[in-house]
């Protein structure tokens, strides 16, 4: 209908009614926020009739009296000062519902992206323990998103940075270390600051078989390279296994340690100090009171005042290694040599350090002709985790926390996901382990789930009856019918939206809403005999309701595929 009006135009331009050449980019075709006043609204006349140096009302009828020729629209009418609101013809909606049928797990697809990459960054934990709740939000948040990026048609980077080159990665290799003293016989005691959980018991008895007694009271010299690598190698295994278990596979694991041992951060720094973005200068007090052994110490800094943060970072710390901030600029400029657009989800907990990282990937992913790579940060909250309300006991097996896979083995990898994503992800939100599995409307994953379920329940019981689907007598279908159309019929325009604005949760809503329509009308046919999909006395109707309900079904699927759920047949 986009392209109707814009027919429209061409024919009020070449009529004279509207000179040639004006800007049609805030030209917008798109569903009015109250459906009474119809399917579909434009405000063309609005927008335009400034620029032609006409009336808004004027424009609109004449925009009127082409619109009301085209086969798709049974009616047009002006609303106000010159919006323009559009009811289509039942063919147009019947029409939809074949497109349905013909794409099949396709429908909704679109080819807005062009083919872009886009490198998605998401969960990054550091590798030194299992998956847990801090992570799950962000981890389906960001495979939701690279799924509904590549389905409107962005080719799609999943990356993992592995966070394996700070002290936290040497702590855990001396954690392991005592796992595998233990595995020998010896009786040890975990200190305060190691990492106590359990899960290293395997990984130290699997060292103790590979090396025997070899590395038992030699220095750390010795040892702590070879076993920090052993232990982070067997954490990402760890940690591959749990995401797995919610159905992601990133394609991409980059690793901290490999970044830096090829010279990343000095090149990315070389960079900077050419555009006059990293100079040396002398780090600022801390803020408030300044603490007696505090001395000013000349670092490498790069410009971030220059970009809106209240001071200058450093990229380095006065022992000569790297900030965090220094080394995930230098992991962005890694980066962004592979992709056209880059998106990280973090935790909300981060927030603090967004306009600096903005700033630096700006500086540094700036071409010849000007013009910065985008890239985004959503920032994710954490999740409340409850038990009928009150706050959950935690895994036995990491020791102080609930992990991922436990969750996923208790109510399933659908619900965790989709219960992730029925709340936008910078909002705070509840995961009650008892609510999240309630056979009830109140609870978002049944609601959707059991509107799938019903319609493979109504498709076998038209099937056992002795109809099928059939597209042959859809000019059956009444008004109730077509409105359920309406609802599906939003998909690929909601899939474009929820890309473009980066927000996954947004099919979520949607599917919310399909499903609310489909309810709906299948709670007419518990009132009325004739308004139930399969009506034992007329094959041409009940095969015209199995068709519309068919596709309803299709959209339903292709919405969770999208979040990586999968439909349930039966619940």
């Amino acid at each position: 209908m986009t392209r109707a009006v814009d027919s429209a135009l061409d024919a009020l331009v070449s009529a004279g009614t509207l000179p040639d050449g004006i800007n049609r980019a805030n030209v917008a075709v798109e569903p009015p926020r109250d459906p009474s006043h119809g399917d579909l609204a434009t405000n063309a006349a609005m927008v335009l009739a400034k620029p032609a140096k006409t009336n808004p009302r004027a424009l609109a009828e004449a925009l009127v009296a082409e619109l009301s020729a085209h086969p798709a629209v049974s009616e047009a009418t002006i609303a106000g000062p010159g919006f323009i609101n559009m009811r289509l013809a039942d063919g147009a909606w019947r029409d939809e519902l074949a497109a349905i049928a013909e794409l099949g797990d396709a429908y909704g697809r679109s080819a807005m992206g062009a083919g872009q990459t886009v490198n998605v960054e998401y969960v990054s934990a550091n590798p030194t323990g299992p998956m847990h709740m801090g992570h799950c939000r962000g981890a389906v948040v960001g495979d939701a998103l690279a799924g509904l990026l590549e389905f409107a048609g962005f080719a799609v980077v999943k990356e993992y940075y592995v966070n394996d080159a700070g002290a936290q990665v040497q702590t855990l290799a001396r954690s392991v270390h005592l796992r595998y003293r233990e595995a020998l016989g010896e009786t040890v005691e975990i200190p305060e600051g190691f990492y106590p959980g359990d899960y290293l018991i395997p990984i130290g008895k699997a060292l103790a078989e590979e090396f025997g007694d070899a590395y038992v009271g030699k220095p750390e010299s010795e040892w702590l390279a070879l076993f920090r690598t052993k232990a982070v190698a067997a954490m990402m295994d760890m940690i591959r296994d749990d995401l797995a278990t919610l159905g992601i596979r990133h394609d991409l694991f980059s690793s901290e340690a490999e970044l830096q041992a090829a010279g990343k951060p000095e090149a990315a720094e070389a960079f900077l100090r050419e555009k006059g973005l990293v100079y040396d200068g002398l780090l600022e007090a801390p803020k408030g009171k300044t603490p007696e052994d505090w001395e000013p110490v000349e670092l490498p800094l790069f410009r971030s005042t220059q970009f809106g943060d209240d001071q200058d970072r450093p990229i380095k710390k006065s022992d000569g290694s790297w900030t965090y901030f220094g080394a995930d600029l230098a992991y962005h400029y890694q980066k962004a040599q592979g992709a056209d657009a880059l998106i990280d989800i973090w935790g909300a907990d981060h927030a603090g350090t967004v306009k600096r990282i903005k700033a630096a990937v700006a500086a540094l992913t700036e071409g010849d002709e000007g013009g910065a790579k985008p890239f985004d940060v959503k920032l994710v909250q954490m999740v409340q985790l409850l038990r009928d309300g009150e706050p959950a006991k935690m895994s036995k097996r990491s020791g102080n926390f609930i992990t991922i896979a436990d969750m996923v083995e208790e109510v399933g990898k659908d619900v965790v996901r989709f219960t992730m994503l029925t709340r936008k992800p910078e909002a705070q939100m509840d995961f009650d382990f008892v609510k999240v599995v309630e056979a009830s409307k109140d609870n978002p994953v049944f609601y959707v789930q059991y509107a799938h379920a019903r319609i493979c329940s109504t498709l076998k019981k038209g099937a056992d009856a002795g109809f099928t689907p059939s597209a042959e007598h859809l000019g059956l279908l009444g008004e109730e019918e077509m409105d359920l159309v309406k609802v599906a019929a939003q998909f690929p325009r909601q899939v474009e939206a929820a890309a473009r604005a980066r927000e996954p949760h947004r099919i979520a809503f949607f599917l919310g809403d399909l499903a609310a329509a489909f309810h709906a009308y299948w709670n007419i046919g518990n009132d009325r005999l004739d308004k139930r999909f399969v009506v034992a006395d007329n094959a041409d109707l009940s095969g015209a309701r199995l068709y519309l309900a068919e596709r309803i079904g299709q959209v339903i699927r292709n919405g969770l595929a999208i979040l990586g759920v999968e439909a349930a047949e039966q619940l």
